[in-house]
Formats: structure tokens, C-alpha cells, sequence
């Protein structure tokens, strides 16, 4: 952004907040000693402040009566901007407390879709009531497009994986857990009817999984093999949840999903009420997922209240502070 000059007129003719403290306590008290009381000063010398006051201003800013002195027109017009001045700098005061304390600022964090469920989403219900005024900024994106976005210092952390292409000196890590998988399918489904189903007897269906470089994909896949199963026959690839969801709910496919976005899903009316889990006797689970922070850069303490929440709803992860 284009440097703005500043229009400083008063400033650079010498105004000081005592002149607009003096200037409103003259406004209240109605008398030159009242407002010098007021400011723990002498009445010589509020009288020397008013002068300068006035030759900043270039003109009369009161006059005197019989009982006092009154402000005069361009006086009560910088009298009042003198409360807004004032009261922006109290507002300001307060507001840095505030983010010194945690309880404001802007807080940016990432998730992969399984963790912003089951920990973002009851956190940020947790927050929205007890610290209202931090806003939260949540990107929900695979590993390695948050961890690009963290690396560019457009998120404070994320909840995810470290890609292999990462080097992991630039990160550090707080390990939460491995994330379970569950096949889910439409409700009227053929296996829904069938009690402890094998992977034998999902692989004749077409599947819907993520494109074949997806962690999902390729942990899957690993597992099928390492267990002497085959790789299904058919299958669609898409990175989008919302067209998976469609895909299975219209038809007989099968898809693998982080079992917290699966329960999610398939407790939910519309869309997510046609959808089902699979009594899979098989157990999979994809790699641990982990807090992942920027090497050599603290949170701030708005963001510290923002890990702190999510740590609750994790009771596995250490105390401690990133």
C-alpha cells in the first residue's frame, strides 16, 4: 500500500494531549482554576497551555463571563474532537491489553477435513462464548496445501500431516493420534444388510477415493496390498467431500473416509441421511495427525487461547505451551 502523508498541521505546530485535556476539563468545569485542578496544575500554567492552544488553533478558543469562561464556537469544535482523539487512544489502550492478555486478535488456523470436525468444530463453539472478540480464520485443506499456507505465514498452525516434500526443520510438531477410516456407503446398500463385511466382499463395487497422490489413496491402498487384497477394479477419483458424499448416496459405490467425517455425515439429515458405515471387520487407520507449528516463531497469545481449546478436545496431547 502507497505511503499516505499524514495531514499533522496542529501536531507539527506543537499541539500535545495535555492542550486537549486541558481543553476538556475547561469545557466541564467552566473555570480556568477548576480545570486546572483537574490536571494536577497550577493556574499559571493551564493559563500558558490555553495560549499556546490558542496560537496553534490561530484563534479565540473561550471567553470569559462573569461566572467563568465559556468555549466559543471553534473552541466546542475542538473540544469535541479532543473526546474523540481521547477516547480512541483509551479504546486503542484497552484493545492492546486485550491482545496482550489473549482475549483479541486474529487467529488463523488449518485443518485436514477429519480434525475439523471432531476437534475444531466443538472448539470454536467453546470460544465464540468465552472470548468473543478473537476472530478465528479456519482453512480446511489437505496437508500439503496447509502446510504451504503455513510456510507463507498465512496461518499461525495446522492440524495435519508434514508432506514429504517438507523440510522438517521448518516445523515442529506436536503429535495428536492416528485417524481412523470407515467405509461408508448409501443406507439402502446392499452390505448394509450383512453383519462384520470383509474387504472381499466391498471390492466387486465401484470405489470413490481421493486422486491417486492423496494420503488416503495411498495409505488405503498400502494396506489392501500389505493384506493380500487386490486393488479395486473401478475407481472414481476426487478430491471433492461434497461429490463423494453425492457419488455414494445415488449409488452402490464405496468410499474410505476419516471415520470422524463419516459419523459426522451419516447423524445429519438431507444429503448426509443417505449415508451409512459399513460394519467392516478389517481396522484401517492412516497416519498420525499432529499440531503443526512454524520453526522459530512463538503464537501469539490470542492464538495460544485458540491451541489451548483445541488441545481440551484432544486429551491425548501434552500440556504445554507452543
Amino acid at each position: 500500500m502507497p505511503y499516505r502523508k499524514v495531514q499533522d498541521e496542529f501536531i507539527r505546530k506543537g499541539l500535545r494531549l495535555p492542550h486537549l485535556r486541558l481543553l476538556i476539563a475547561l469545557e466541564a468545569t467552566g473555570q480556568m482554576s477548576g480545570a486546572a485542578s483537574h490536571l494536577s496544575i497550577t493556574q499559571p500554567a493551564a493559563s500558558r497551555l490555553m495560549a499556546e492552544l490558542e496560537r496553534i488553533a490561530g484563534t479565540s478558543l473561550y471567553t470569559r463571563h462573569a461566572r467563568g469562561v465559556i468555549l466559543t464556537r471553534a473552541g466546542a469544535l475542538l473540544a469535541e474532537k479532543a473526546h474523540a482523539i481521547l477516547r480512541q487512544l483509551n479504546d486503542a489502550s484497552q484493545e492492546i491489553g486485550e491482545m496482550v492478555e489473549g482475549v483479541r486478535g486474529h487467529v488463523r488456523i488449518g485443518a485436514v477435513t477429519g480434525p475439523a470436525l471432531e476437534i475444531v468444530l466443538p472448539a470454536l463453539r467453546e470460544l465464540r462464548i468465552a472470548f468473543p472478540e478473537i476472530q478465528i480464520s479456519v482453512d480446511i485443506e489437505t496437508s500439503d496445501k496447509l502446510a504451504g499456507s503455513l510456510l507463507s505465514r498465512e496461518l499461525d498452525f495446522y492440524i495435519g500431516r508434514l508432506p514429504d516434500s517438507l523440510d522438517g526443520r521448518t516445523v515442529r510438531m506436536r503429535r495428536i493420534g492416528p485417524e481412523p477410516v470407515s467405509f461408508v456407503v448409501r443406507s439402502e446398500h446392499p452390505l448394509t444388510r450383512k453383519k462384520a463385511i470383509t474387504i472381499t466382499q466391498c471390492l466387486p463395487f465401484d470405489w470413490v477415493m481421493q486422486p491417486p497422490n492423496g494420503l488416503m489413496r495411498r495409505e488405503v491402498e498400502a494396506y489392501l496390498l500389505e493384506n493380500g487384497y487386490p486393488i479395486p477394479a473401478r475407481i472414481l477419483s476426487t478430491s471433492s467431500l461434497l461429490l463423494t458424499l453425492a457419488i455414494i448416496s445415488e449409488t452402490n459405490a464405496i468410499a474410505p473416509l476419516a471415520r470422524s467425517v463419516a459419523e459426522f455425515y451419516s447423524r445429519r439429515s438431507g444429503l448426509g441421511g443417505n449415508i451409512a458405515l459399513l460394519d467392516l471387520t478389517d481396522r484401517l487407520a492412516v497416519s498420525p495427525f499432529s499440531f503443526v507449528f512454524p520453526a522459530g516463531h512463538d503464537l501469539s497469545p490470542a492464538a495460544q487461547r485458540v491451541l489451548a481449546a483445541l488441545e481440551r478436545r484432544v486429551p491425548a496431547v501434552p500440556a504445554g505451551r507452543a
